[in-house]
C-alpha cells in the first residue's frame, strides 16, 4: 500500500507523521471517509466540499486548492490500483508543540488512504441488524457541533464500547433533550406507513452524504420523506429501519432494544433503496482511470 502524506507517497511501512502532530495530540483535524466503485470516486465533490465545511468550522486552512485535493485522491486511488475500496482524507492541523495553541502549528498535514473496508459481516446485510440506545449523549451543538467532522470521535467511541459490550455492532445515540440523533457512524432511518422519517439535523445527525443520497432516491422513487424529531418510541413503532453511511452504504434494522422492528427481516422500503444505491454506485462518480 502507499499513503499519500503531504504530497509524496509512502510505504504502508514508512508512512508516519510526527508525534508533534496535532491531530495525534489533541484530535485537531477533520477527515472524510470515501468510497470507490468500479473505477470511479462515489461523491468526491461531496466529500470534499464538506471537508472543506469543516475546514472553514475550527479555522482550518487546507493547503491545497479542492482541485488539487480531487487529483490527490484520484493519484492515490492510481498508486494503489483501486477500483473498488475504500478512501481516508484526513487533514491535522499539523505539527506544533506540546501546548494547545493551534497558532504554533505552521502547516496542516493531508494524509490520504486507499485500501478495502468490509465494515459489517455480509450475513447482518441479509438478516437484519440488531442495535441499541447507549446512555452516552450526542454531542451538544454548542460544544462540538456534530456537522463537524472532527478527528474527535471519542462521544461516537464511547459509545460503540457501550454497543459491543451489549453484544451489538451498532448503537443509537439520543441527543440531550432525549430525541434521536443518529448512530456511532451511521445515519438512522425508519419506514411508517409508505414515509422515510430520518432524525433532522438540528437533532445533531451528521450532514449524512449517504443519507442526503437515500432521501433524493426516495424521494426519485415517489416516497415522501420527512424529518421529524423522532423518540425510542417511534423506532420501537417503525415498520421498517435502517442505517446509512459510507461504509456501512443501506444496512438494515430488525431489533431496537429487544423490540422486533416490523415483521423481523429487511423490509420492501429497504430493499428498494438498497437496489437503487446499488445501482446509483455503478454508474456514478469521479473516473479514476
Amino acid at each position: 500500500m502507499k499513503v499519500y502524506i503531504n504530497g509524496k507517497f509512502y510505504s504502508e511501512k514508512h508512512a508516519q507523521i510526527s508525534v508533534f502532530d496535532h491531530g495525534l495530540l489533541y484530535g485537531d483535524g477533520i477527515f472524510e471517509g470515501i468510497r470507490a466503485y468500479n473505477g470511479r470516486v462515489f461523491k468526491l465533490k461531496e466529500h470534499i466540499d464538506r471537508l472543506y465545511s469543516s475546514a472553514r468550522a475550527i479555522l482550518l486552512t487546507i493547503p491545497m486548492s479542492p482541485a488539487a485535493l480531487t487529483r490527490a485522491v484520484l493519484e492515490t486511488c492510481r498508486a494503489n490500483r483501486i477500483r473498488d475500496g475504500y478512501i481516508r482524507l484526513v487533514v491535522t492541523r499539523g505539527v506544533g508543540t506540546l501546548g494547545l495553541d493551534p497558532k504554533r502549528c505552521r502547516r496542516p498535514s493531508i494524509i490520504i488512504i486507499a485500501d478495502k473496508i468490509q465494515l459489517y459481516p455480509p450475513s447482518l446485510y441479509e438478516r437484519g441488524m440488531e442495535i441499541i440506545t447507549v446512555p452516552t449523549t450526542r454531542n451538544l451543538h454548542n460544544a462540538l457541533n456534530p456537522a463537524i467532522k472532527s478527528l474527535n470521535y471519542l462521544n461516537n467511541i464511547l459509545a460503540k464500547i457501550e454497543a459491543s459490550n451489549a453484544g451489538c455492532e451498532e448503537a443509537v445515540m439520543l441527543n440531550a433533550e432525549g430525541f434521536v440523533a443518529e448512530c456511532t457512524g451511521d445515519n438512522i432511518f425508519i419506514v411508517k406507513q409508505g414515509e422515510l422519517l430520518t432524525p433532522p439535523l438540528s437533532a445533531g445527525a451528521l450532514y449524512g452524504i449517504t443519507r442526503r443520497t437515500v432521501i433524493e432516491l426516495a424521494e426519485e422513487a415517489g416516497y415522501k420523506v420527512r424529518e421529524p424529531n423522532l423518540t425510542r418510541y417511534d423506532l420501537y413503532n417503525a415498520d421498517e429501519c435502517f442505517l446509512t453511511g459510507t461504509g456501512a452504504e443501506i444496512v438494515p434494522v430488525t431489533r431496537i432494544d429487544g423490540r422486533t422492528i416490523g415483521r423481523g427481516r429487511p423490509g420492501p422500503v429497504t430493499r428498494e433503496l438498497e437496489q437503487r444505491y446499488r445501482a446509483l454506485t455503478r454508474i456514478a462518480g469521479e473516473p479514476i482511470y
